[in-house]
Formats: structure tokens, sequence, C-alpha cells
């Protein structure tokens, strides 16, 4: 059988999808899983690292079922993505030393407290691009540190997520540029920086870095143990991949520079790939797939998790004939009519602002009812988008409409509230799984099947173009003025509502 396909592996916060793709990119068959995050204490958000490999290799069996008899002999190669930041530790043996810890954890903010008064501070943007932030893994490793040193004791490698599951098929232990550096690489030079590992007092525990190779480099092959779990055939291989906002960049075709990207997921994420950094501490300034290019983003944990965990709390519609987005999307349009009456601000898992936040209904009364909630849900993730991307248009040179993926992207309704609050056309592409098809695309150029991840073939087809609608504009630019005012006011009530442990 000609290995002409390729295989997309994407673990998100909660869902892992495999997507197998033809070379240029179209779906031919699909899987996937759920695993809830854990939350043991307050502050704390972590996974089951075997959960996490049994969730990806049931992902990818199913996808193979789907695809045909022996469809694991036609995969040319599998690419990698998956969530950043968060740690993913594991002892010599591979195995994990604790759960890993993902990116919405917050419990080493008194961490960031220290750091904030010491010139370690400005000097880590400086190197890496970034001020790290609570879920990074200079933060949390500095708290296992002080908070778990046995644990710290028995680590070999810190991995990311998309790094665990290649352990698991392969064997081989690899990271690459996109993921290596959230925390520790100089952001102009390139590689790990001794500099930085020492600013943030971590400097003996270097050789726990795993080696950093090229997005589209083949890292390992599929074990014989993988290839039984998976039904993909031994040997075949798998390539490095990417962070998985990244992979989506790559999925819908948002490499231009200057082109605004959106991932409206667990996290919003506002992205640009530029050809030269620029800091800020209000975003980050990482290595992109292509050499001498630059990906800046802004994000914070306070996307679509907030419908997540609106939905988990008070229940899904009963009627979801056209999905969950859609049912959700006709409910709110029945409330869209006129001003926002209701403010939400979505931070149930976290925000961008280095005060303490929390998520916040304003301006409830008794006549409303669900719809006008989910709708203020909505807008508040909208607006904290906005946020964002308002601090990327000040420095960065950013035109034209904004290309939308990620949860919200499925709703209608949703994406036509991006382009009424950013006042500019948001397109949506028919790609379903981004990210996944993003690490499919580094995969079959890895071995040849693509000229490139640019390459013509391999394009994404535009859905739906969204323009702003001058009445909406003005509509949420008055819920933007309040939003924002009582950002403002409420930061001492947050600060007594939300103290963070010790």
């Amino acid at each position: 059988m000609a290995r002409e396909l390729v295989l997309g592996v994407d673990a998100g916060h909660t869902v892992t999808k495999a997507v197998l793709f033809d070379a240029t990119g179209r779906p031919v068959a699909r899987g996937s899983g759920m695993l809830p995050l854990s939350t043991p204490r307050p502050h704390w958000v972590e996974r089951d690292m075997d959960d996490v490999w049994r969730t990806a290799r049931q992902a990818v069996a199913s996808c193979l079922a789907e695809a045909g008899p022996d469809a694991g002999r036609a995969v040319a190669a599998v690419g990698l993505a998956a969530h950043g930041d968060g740690l993913y530790a594991v002892d010599e043996r591979g195995r994990p030393v604790r759960a890993a810890i993902v990116a919405m954890d917050t419990r080493a903010e008194p961490v960031l407290e220290e750091w904030r008064d010491t010139p370690a501070w400005s000097r880590a943007l400086e190197l890496s691009g970034t001020v790290p932030f609570a879920g990074s893994p200079a933060a949390l490793l500095a708290w296992l540190v002080r908070h778990e040193p046995e644990v710290v004791q028995e680590i070999r490698w810190l991995l990311s997520c998309k790094d665990w599951l290649r352990l698991k098929l392969t064997g081989a232990v690899a990271t690459d540029p996109t993921d290596a550096s959230a925390s520790f690489t100089d952001m102009r030079r390139g590689g790990y920086s001794p500099e930085l590992l020492d600013l943030y007092g971590l400097g003996a525990l270097s050789g726990l870095l795993p080696p950093v190779l090229a997005c589209d480099a083949v890292s390992g092959t599929v074990t014989p143990e993988a290839a039984a779990l998976t039904g993909l055939t031994a040997g075949t291989p798998v390539v490095t991949g990417a962070h998985d906002v990244d992979a989506a960049a790559l999925g819908i075709g948002a490499t231009v520079p200057g082109e605004l990207c959106l991932i409206a997921g667990s996290f919003s994420i506002n992205q640009v790939v530029g050809e030269r950094p620029v800091v800020d501490p209000r975003w980050q300034v990482r290595h992109f797939v292509r050499p001498g290019q630059w990906m800046t983003m802004s994000t914070s944990p306070a996307s679509v998790a907030n419908l997540e965990w609106f939905l988990r709390v008070t229940g899904s519609p009963a009627e979801q004939r056209d999905g969950v987005h859609e049912t959700i999307g006709r409910e709110v349009e029945a409330h869209l009519a006129g001003p926002s009456e209701v403010l939400f601000h979505p931070f149930v898992y976290g925000s961008p602002h280095p005060h303490p936040t929390s998520g916040t209904f304003l301006g409830l009364r008794g006549w409303h009812e669900r719809g006008h909630l989910l709708r203020a849900l909505m807008e508040g993730v909208v607006l904290n988008h906005r946020w964002h991307v308002d601090a990327l248009c000040s420095k960065l040179p950013i035109t034209g409409a904004a290309r939308l993926t990620g949860g919200a992207a499925h709703s209608e309704v949703w994406s036509q509230m991006f382009a009424d609050a950013l006042r500019r056309p948001v397109m949506v592409t028919d790609v379903r799984e981004s990210a996944a098809r993003g690490a499919a695309l580094l995969a079959a150029t890895a071995v040849g099947l693509l000229d490139g991840v640019t390459d013509p073939r391999a394009g994404a087809t535009l859905l739906r173009r969204h323009e702003p609608r001058p009445d909406r504009v003005a509509v949420l630019d008055e819920a933007y003025e309040v939003y924002r005012e009582a950002l403002g006011a409420l930061g001492q009530v947050w600060a007594r509502l939300d103290a963070p442990e010790a």
C-alpha cells in the first residue's frame, strides 16, 4: 500500500484529536477523545499523564479504524501538536514523576510576585521575549523546587505535552523551537540561555531540558509497542511538530507576516508572524516554525473555556440538532437586540492582567434569561480578545482581515461578534482541526510529500467572511468601555476574593 497519507495529532487542554489527511491537507478520517482537567486544590489545574497518552492512542486508533482496514500502512508520517507551557516531567525510565501541570494553573503566582520586584523581570523580557506567567515552565519549575524538591530529584526530562506523546510513540526525547521558547531560549540567538536559567534560580537544572530539533525534522519512529496500541505501522516516521498555536496558524494559512490570527479555544490566542522580534510585557515573542521568523502572541486562559465551564455548571441545551455552538447561537440571537445589559469578565481560569481577577457577571436582573447570560459570556470573551488585539496593534503593523479558528469559529453568531468588536473583517476557513492539520503539513514536508508548509497545494479554503456591522460595532464599543471601567473598579474586590495560596 502506498504511503501517501499523513496523521496529525493535536492534544488540547481537554480534547485530543487525531486526523488523517491526504498530502494536501484534506481530511480523510477523524478520531478524538475527551480528557477532563483536574483541580485537586484551589489554583491547581492538572492532568494524569498516562490518561493523556491513553486518550491520544485511542484517538489515533479510532481515526485509523474509520479510514478502513490497513490504513496504518498508508501513513507516511505522523505530526504532533499540543497545548504549550505547563510541565510534563518524567524520570530516567520515561515515567511521569507527578501529574502534568497545565498552563491554566496559577499556583506559582507567589513566585511571580517575587520575581516582579527584581531586575530579573525586565532582563527576562529582553532575553526571551516574554515575562513568565503562572503556567509557564519557569514559574512552575521554580515552584516545584520550593514545594516538591523530592519530585525534582526524580526528574530526568522536562517535556511539553506533545513531547510526552512523542516519547510514548517513539521512545525518543526531543522538543522544537516553538515549545522550547516558552521560557528558556534566547529570543534572538536561539538555543537555551544559561543566563535565563540563572535569572530564575534554575541554572543547576539545565540538563533537564530536551534537545531542540526543527519542527519538520523526523525525531523518531513508531515503536512496535506503540504500533500495537494505535494501529500505526512500526517504523513510521514521527515529526517533531509544534506548539498548537503555531500549528493552527499553519493549518488555516495564517503565515503571512502582519496577518492577525485569532484562536478562540481554551486560551485567548491573538498572534501575528513577524520577521523581527518586538518585545512588550503584554505579549510573548517566540520562535515560529520557520527559522528567522517569530510568533508574537498576546494570550490569556480566558476564551471558550468559559463556555465549557458555563455549560458544565448549568447544563448543555437539550436540543442540539446542529451542534452545541449553533444551538447556543440561536439562543443568543434571540437576545441580541439592543445594548449589552449584562457584562461578563471571562476570567474563570485566569486573565491577562497582573492583578487578581475572577469570572464575574454584572448587571443581572430578575427578567434576564439564560440567553442574556450566554450573550454576555460570548461578548466578554470577544472583548478580552479585543484587549489583546489592541495591545498588538499599538506596536505592530497589523492590517486587513483576521483569521479565526478554535471553538468560537464554529458559531456564526460568535464569529460575527469578533468582526464587530475588532472593527475588522474576520475570515473562517473550512478547516475544522487547524492544529492537527498544521502538524500534518509539517509531517508531509518532512517526508517530501509537500515542498513546504506554505506549498500552494495545501492552501485552506475560505468558508465565511464576516464584515463589521456599524450598529453592532457601536454596541460593542460601549460594552468595551464599561468592561474596562469595571476591570479597574473591581481590582480590590477580586484581590480579597481570590488571594492565592502561599
